[in-house]
């Protein structure tokens, strides 16, 4: 039996009065307004981590509002297609992998950690195992990932010592480019390859991304845990070992887990935190852990009250989000090699045309499913989810009639994938960090304003895009929030108090070098008529 809505001793008036400060809001709405010490905004990872964190150290006394009939966030999977008995698979719209397992003795990630505590299965990817295919059909262009390897080995220390020495950050095409990696724009083949080896982890081009922090981001993961990365096939999909956490603090049909719940408006300040819904009612609480996806904060789906402040808002405008779409397909029969992996595709005019296609056909995976799925992103991605199911099921089957030139290709008995940008929960797939964006700047959009919280992969410095990221960083805004509930004492002061920000941030270069030395062919911003 868990404890709800009981009072804490050292807030106990949160659980019998009003939130101070927005009393008359709440009464004018209608509908009921309950009352908590803290409202978790979202079920996703990010969430439910922060309220497990919050229930081991003995605050019980939390509401989850989620937008979704479901918990699990952006890891998420649907019925497709049919197996020999008529039984639908199980496939993922979102995260998909457990990436960097652990190494024996070292680290292990907490996702892996999940995985195996609640029995999920995964397959190992092997990137290695990998086709390369054109137009023409099958060619082997295996030699330009050999290429892109040496220069990435190159790279990644020089992004390396940009970071710890504090120098200007590049894009990841001029950091690969300075190493040796240069695919000309019309080089097809080495597209495919620069598309595979940066995009399909990023979710956008090289041109779009930090060296320093992409390249970062990566490393901490592949060299703190590990290179290998696991495929989830789970029939009970990859949020089972999100469903498992919960079940450890929340009993079923729990009233704490508010599902189905649309977030209005989010009315903050010194005293605390009143969450709005679109139902009339609301929510008044001591603190607030806002778990939203970048996309969410980006399109203005919720207000604040008052206006988040400028520093918050440029941060969040700041970084991007990226749009990363599995395309599943499946056929009356297995017509690709039934050996490989990976297939990937070099478009003859449009890079990350249908670039990356993936077999579950395969032993391990869902043996004689007759399922491949192909991967877009971006722009591309973007292009699918505004046509139809039957325009992107011919562009895919003529493509694989370009791959496999000699075989009948047959048109597909079903198809399926998601319309990340639209979903007004997500908006999108995961983050990324643009060049030229500093750590600053990032803690910005991590930190918090006054007793309003924010978690989530976009949060995470050191795991940006993964969903062991939004794990650390749901746990650590528990941990910060029962330090400040428990006054900041003992072991709790370590992770006690607000999130460092930074109110202004300043350029690199000073006012006093813009001028004619340095080929500033004005002499002042303030006076365009000097002569």
């Amino acid at each position: 039996m868990f404890l709800r809505h009981l009072p804490l001793l050292a807030l106990g008036a949160w659980a019998t009065q009003p939130v101070a400060g927005y009393v008359s809001q709440a009464r004018d709405q209608e509908g009921t307004c309950k009352k908590t010490t803290v409202a978790i905004l979202g079920a996703g990872i990010s969430g439910i981590s922060a309220a497990q964190t919050l229930s081991n150290a003995s605050m019980h006394d939390f509401l989850i509002l989620e937008y979704r009939d479901r918990i699990g966030g952006r890891a998420w999977h649907e019925n497709f297609g049919k197996d020999k008995d008529g039984k639908p698979y199980v496939v993922e719209m979102g995260a998909n992998w457990v990436q960097g397992l652990g190494n024996p003795g070292g680290p292990e990630n907490p996702i892996w950690t999940l995985a195996k505590e609640f029995g999920l299965q995964t397959t190992y990817s092997n990137y290695s195992n990998i086709s390369t295919y054109n137009r023409d059909g099958y060619r082997d262009y295996s030699h330009l990932l050999d290429e892109y390897d040496e220069a990435y080995d190159v790279a990644s220390p020089a992004a390396g010592r940009i970071l710890t020495e504090n120098l200007q950050d590049q894009t990841a095409k001029a950091g690969l480019a300075l190493a040796g990696w240069k695919p000309k724009s019309h080089d097809m083949e080495a597209q495919a390859v620069d598309w595979w080896k940066w995009d399909f982890e990023s979710a956008f081009a090289p041109l779009e991304s930090s060296f320093v922090f992409g390249v970062a981001s990566s490393n901490l993961t592949s060299n703190q845990f590990s290179d290998e990365d696991n495929f989830v096939t789970d029939q009970r999909g990859f949020n089972t070992i999100i469903k498992g956490m919960a079940s450890k603090f929340l009993t079923e049909d729990d009233p704490r887990l508010l599902l189905n719940t649309k977030i209005t408006n989010i009315t903050y300040g010194r005293e605390g935190v009143t969450v709005y819904s679109s139902d009339g009612n609301c929510v008044q609480a001591a603190y607030a852990i806002c778990t939203f996806s970048l996309g969410v904060l980006q399109n203005d789906v919720v207000t604040f009250s008052p206006e988040l402040p400028e520093w918050k808002k440029t941060a969040i405008q700041m970084f991007t989000i990226g749009t990363y779409t599995k395309i599943f397909l499946q056929f009356n029969e297995t017509f690709w090699p039934t050996d490989t992996q990976y297939f990937l595709y070099a478009d003859p005019t449009t890079r990350g045309n249908y670039p990356l296609f993936q077999s579950l056909s395969i032993d391990s995976f869902h043996p004689r499913s007759n399922i491949i799925f192909v991967t877009v992103t971006n722009e591309l991605a973007r292009r699918v989810e505004r046509q139809s199911d039957e325009q992107t099921k011919k562009e895919i089957v003529d493509v694989l009639r370009n791959m496999f030139p000699d075989v009948d290709v047959p048109e597909p008995t079903d198809i399926l994938y998601p319309r990340w940008s639209t979903e007004p929960w997500a908006y999108g797939s995961y983050s990324n960090w643009p060049m030229g964006t500093t750590l600053e700047m990032h803690e910005n959009l991590r930190a918090n304003t006054d007793r309003l919280w924010f978690a989530g992969e976009a949060t995470s410095q050191s795991y940006f895009g993964f969903l062991h990221g939004a794990w650390f960083e749901g746990r650590d805004a528990g941990r910060r929030i029962s330090g400040l509930l428990k006054g900041c004492k003992g072991r709790n002061s370590t992770v006690c108090g607000p999130r460092k920000r930074y109110p202004v941030l300043h350029g690199t270069s000073p006012l006093a070098d813009y001028s004619f030395v340095n080929g500033w062919e004005v002499s002042s911003f303030y006076d365009s008529n000097d002569d």
